[in-house]
């Protein structure tokens, strides 16, 4: 029985390439099926309709097949998912909304600033490959916290990680249910409170049965879907615009494009430029102008947080404990750069192309001949004309003509835009024919629904192994494990779900976030873990309640405790990166009775986010508790006797490349 077993996954492992080469064919096949129908004149809303539910069909039915009852599967997939393929997963289980949906979007706005996020990002895997991931696969975990516990020597230390882990991956997993609604409410016509749990069906049919086994092949299989529709719409423009159908080439021709556009739109009076000596709310900003959005100082440690935070997500490195080996470990890691770098490559010719259609298209258009497929948007919230929802034409024209000496024509200033639905509706905005902007949301779907289920099986995972099995209930026998991993699962995706219905901050800010809160808490116990023999149990703990602590109240004050921040810790405002004068007048504010009595503060709040120390903004707080959490392992560690013998020779065994995995000999 045993032996078939084995023979049968022998097979299925030879034949990956034949199944998802099958898989791709008919995915493009459907593709063209619904493009047909939209010729015929299948109504659009049917059309989504089939795009959402055939993928998530597909989904359900990988994550239905590869349900498992082995704990070593149900963890990490049964360590043996080949380096090509663990790539390809890891690519989808980063490509979260915030990459597929949100990082064009980031770059429309802020132009050369948001280009630290995609740095940032990509140069993160460099530190997974050299300092981090192969290391934890010799190491031969289940989880993180797993690492943390055998290392620094029992369950406080498992207890922090578990701790970390959640904060940085709840607040992640929220934004990707987020994401999910955006998309399901758009291309579905439901209300966004539904839609969330729309989404959320799709996430647990994934990856409740089958935990990391049934992950990872759907991972795969999202991988190829994101990377196609996000790639299809700048591929049709590059080659509609400028007859070549490779938009890196392109993408240098469309931002001499775009800064010809914005010295038009000023000349003819449809835009203000932002300039250094003065920048009101609506301005224009050039899209090739540095450090307009960000200081110096928060663009680089945007990149730093951003690259040490991806070196330190759980549900990232626990992709790599699915290798067959330390070798195929670091091989999946340049294989996840190359397909992270397909999207991240693209995605500055993604915006650019983006910004091009709507200042052409767009701006300076008549009132009355607004393109209908704003409305939608507008009925979400998403698009604003002239300060109110563009919901249909006539409330456009209304709100236009409430503006004194108004031009009825769209105004720079008049046109709002989420960041989030700019991927969405760069299709519509370009006047592609409708099954494009399906294909483009089932990739959007794809990319928040992977990483929701890397994300949430990484929560699920630290909870049932790190506290309910190895804590609380050593002996309690795998059926019991899994059953406790899949409730846990459950709920704790619905608690993000509920979270993600109350529409909280944009996607990228909770996704920056989650990058710092890792670097703070596990970066340096990981890496004095691996790379220094003489860190010790006292030290380590004492570093990541310090840099972890320090991070959290820096995030928790700046935000949502700002005159606290200001009256007791000596915070003061921020800067204006441009002018260097402050953003706000803190002494005016805190002097207000009505500022003083509201704690925690509201969304109203003027210092809210624009208060901190050293000018820097709450979402590189990891710039400040990472520092700290090794300065406080280093000193604490040479107070103290060095670790046993013992450990510090399971140190040198984790840093050598070949060998048994070291938890299989202790």
């Amino acid at each position: 029985m045993a032996t078939q077993s084995s023979a049968a996954k022998s097979d299925f492992m030879k034949n990956l390439g034949r199944m998802y080469g099958t898989y791709a064919g008919g995915f493009l096949g459907f593709v063209v099926f619904l493009a047909i129908l939209e010729q015929v004149g299948v109504p659009n809303r049917v059309l989504g309709y089939l795009f959402v539910f055939f993928t998530l069909a597909v989904y359900a039915i990988i994550g239905v097949m590869t349900r498992t009852a082995q704990v070593s599967e149900y963890y990490v997939a049964g360590r043996r998912v080949p380096a090509f393929y663990n790539g390809m997963a890891t690519g989808a289980d980063w490509m979260s909304a915030a990459s597929f949906v949100g990082m064009a979007g980031t770059l429309f706005l802020l132009g050369y600033d948001g280009i630290a996020w995609v740095l940032g990002w990509t140069g993160g895997y460099v530190l997974v490959s050299v300092l981090v991931g192969p290391y934890l696969r010799k190491f031969g975990a289940y989880t993180v916290p797993d690492f943390m516990s055998a290392r620094y020597g029992g369950n406080f230390a498992r207890f922090l990680a578990v701790i970390v882990l959640v904060c940085c991956s709840f607040t992640y997993v929220t934004a990707q249910v987020y994401g999910t609604g955006i998309i399901a409410s758009r291309f579905l016509g439901m209300q966004f409170e539904i839609a969330v749990y729309v989404g959320l069906l799709g996430i647990l049919l994934c990856s409740m049965l089958g935990g990391m086994r049934a992950v990872t092949w759907t991972q795969i299989a999202q991988y190829i879907v994101l990377i196609v529709a996000y790639l299809t719409p700048i591929i049709i423009l590059s080659t509609k615009i400028y007859g070549i159908p490779i938009p890196e080439l392109t993408y240098g021709e469309a931002i001499q494009a775009i800064t010809a556009r914005e010295n038009q739109m000023v000349q003819e009076g449809l835009a203000t430029l932002c300039t250094q000596a003065s920048c009101p709310a609506g301005s224009l900003k050039p899209h090739i102008e540095p450090f307009i959005n960000y200081s110096r100082l928060n663009f680089f440690a945007i990149i730093f947080c951003m690259m040490v935070g991806t070196a330190s997500l759980p549900h990232i490195l626990m992709r790599y404990f699915t290798t067959p080996s330390v070798r195929e470990a670091r091989q999946s890691v340049a294989w996840s750069l190359f397909f992270i770098f397909l999207l991240y490559f693209s995605a500055p010719a993604y915006a650019a192309f983006s910004k091009l259609e709507v200042y052409t298209n767009i701006i300076g258009r008549d009132l009355a001949s607004i393109r209908p497929w704003m409305f939608t948007w507008g009925e979400l919230g998403l698009i604003q004309v002239c300060g109110k929802n563009a919901a249909s034409l006539q409330a456009v024209v209304d709100a236009c003509k409430a503006i004194a000496g108004h031009p009825d024509v769209v105004l720079f200033k008049d046109f709002v835009i989420n960041t989030d639905v700019i991927v969405l509706s760069t299709p519509e905005i370009a006047g592609m024919p409708y099954v494009i902007s399906g294909l483009v949301a089932a990739g959007g779907l794809a990319a928040a629904l992977s990483t929701a289920d890397g994300l949430l099986l990484a929560i699920a995972n630290a909870l049932s192994h790190d506290i309910y099995y190895k804590m609380f209930d050593p002996h309690a026998p795998a059926i019991r494990r899994l059953t406790v991993a899949r409730v846990l699962l459950f709920f704790v995706a619905v608690i993000a779900a509920t979270l993600a219905a109350t529409k909280p901050a944009d996607i990228l800010a909770m996704v920056g976030w989650a990058f710092s809160l890792a670097m703070a808490g596990n970066f340096p116990a990981l890496v004095m873990g691996i790379w220094s023999k003489r860190t010790t149990t006292t030290g380590a703990v004492l570093g990541i309640i310090g840099g972890f602590g320090l991070c959290l109240f820096y995030l928790v004050t700046t935000r949502y405790f700002p005159q606290a921040g200001v009256n007791y810790f000596g915070m003061s405002s921020l800067t204006n990166p441009l002018t260097g004068a402050p953003l706000v007048d803190v002494a005016k504010v805190v002097a207000d009775p009505k500022w003083i009595a509201d704690v925690p503060a509201s969304a109203a709040n003027p210092l809210q986010s624009k208060v901190g120390w050293f000018g820097l903004n709450n979402i590189n707080c990891g710039l400040l508790g990472m520092p700290l959490g090794f300065l406080i392992m280093w000193i604490v560690s040479r107070m103290g006797p060095a670790p046993s013998p013992e450990m510090q020779a399971m140190v040198d065994e984790i840093r050598k490349p070949r060998g048994r995995t070291v938890l299989e000999e202790h």
